[in-house]
């Protein structure tokens, strides 16, 4: 749980320094750049603990995999609520995809 929790907090930081930017359009490129780095170092600080206590309760394939759908939840909602975007019904379809992969990463475990 330790793992999730600390991969929720930093790909919630991953995010908003990924695509926070976006709706700043008129700030410069190089600005842009040196929120987003500013941004980035605590994601770090979050996701390489993640990992480290993770490795061993999970594989390294099952981590990857538990961080991607984690940051497809994380961003469906900053989407949705920052950028002002609708989930449409075949993002949604997407991610029911996605989950299914997850589901088989973890099947005969």
């Amino acid at each position: 749980m330790r793992t999730i929790v600390l991969l929720v907090i930093s790909n919630t930081f991953m995010t908003i320094a990924w695509y926070g930017h976006l709706k700043h359009r008129s700030t410069s490129l190089v600005t842009a750049i040196l929120v987003s780095w500013l941004i980035a170092f605590p994601e770090y600080c979050f996701q390489v603990p993640a990992n480290r206590f993770g490795y061993g309760q999970f594989t390294g394939y099952q981590l990857k995999i538990i961080q991607e759908a984690i940051t497809l939840v994380v961003f469906a909602i900053f989407a949705w609520l920052y950028l002002g975007e609708p989930l449409r019904w075949n993002y949604a379809l997407a991610f029911a995809l996605l989950a299914g992969a997850v589901a088989a990463a973890f099947w005969g475990r």
